[in-house]
């Protein structure tokens, strides 16, 4: 176990983080021409994630176990469909924010997908989110198997810190890592 992050290996056991990161770009870019679309982000309303299982999404985005989850969704520029989702806690004692849940769109998944990036897109909204709170762009969350611990590690330069009760892969993305996620998309906040 990674000696440097111990703490964290003890704290939020929520769910396991599944969701694969397929590109890094400003923005979002359409799988079918290539074509990088603007891209917006902002808090999700409540209205907005009821229903969204009925639609084929995995997770019940309107949960009670989300209450205190700040939930952010990402779209396209002049299109108010939801594209992906985050949902992160602040652990003001870690000086670190938790990503426990992500979801790019049903839409946005497999071989016949809209749009790449998403996932990126997801952790670069968590990271600048922590970096507002003062964390530093500091962020832990569980992976949900060690082929996406190896998967994270090289698409968002996540590190491994060990097992949570023996299930899931705890792994954080320190400020370094924050700092290329950020810098790597065009984080517009839709007003």
């Amino acid at each position: 176990m990674n000696e440097k992050y111990r703490h964290f290996i003890e704290r939020n056991n929520g769910g396991e983080i599944d969701i694969l990161i397929d590109a890094l770009s400003p923005c979002l870019i359409d799988a079918k021409t290539g074509e990088i679309t603007d891209t917006l982000y902002s808090r999700a309303s409540d209205s907005e994630l009821k229903n969204l299982q009925q639609q084929g999404w995995n997770f019940n985005w309107s949960d009670k176990s989300l209450s205190s989850s700040e939930i952010y969704r990402i779209i396209v520029r002049g299109n108010q469909q939801i594209q992906g989702l985050i949902a992160i806690i602040a652990v003001p004692n870690d000086k670190a924010v938790y990503v426990e849940i992500v979801e790019s769109a049903p839409h946005n998944i497999g071989v016949n997908k809209h749009y790449q990036g998403v996932g990126g897109h997801l952790f670069a909204v968590a990271a600048k989110r922590s970096v507002e709170l003062g964390y530093d762009g500091f962020l832990y969350f569980d992976a949900k198997n060690i082929e996406l611990v190896e998967h994270y590690q090289s698409a968002l330069g996540a590190v491994y810190i060990g097992q949570v009760n023996g299930l899931s892969y705890r792994m954080v993305i320190d400020e370094e890592a924050a700092k290329m996620l950020i810098g790597a998309y065009t984080l517009q906040e839709e007003a």
